[in-house]
């Protein structure tokens, strides 16, 4: 498996530390875990932002008719989604 080093500075490796014993784990597992949740987290808002983009897509025209104030001027750039 591949490996990354990380640099930490001292109050943040004391930080790891306590939280690890706290948790009763090892800071290699400690920060693995946060590393997949932030990772899972953001695969997570990429996919929920393109389902977004699609619904809007498929409804902009009932989007047009009930926000008309929000609506771009003909021939400008268009709908930003």
């Amino acid at each position: 498996m591949p490996a990354l080093n990380v640099e930490f500075s001292d109050r943040e490796l004391e930080d790891l530390r306590q939280i690890a014993k706290e948790r009763g784990t090892s800071m290699k597992a400690l920060v693995r875990e946060a590393a997949a949740a932030d990772i899972a987290r953001h695969r997570a808002l990429q996919e929920g932002a393109e389902e977004f983009r699609r619904f809007f897509a498929s409804h902009a025209d009932e989007f047009a008719a009930a926000f008309p104030d929000d609506e771009h001027p003909a021939g400008s750039a268009g709908r930003a989604a």
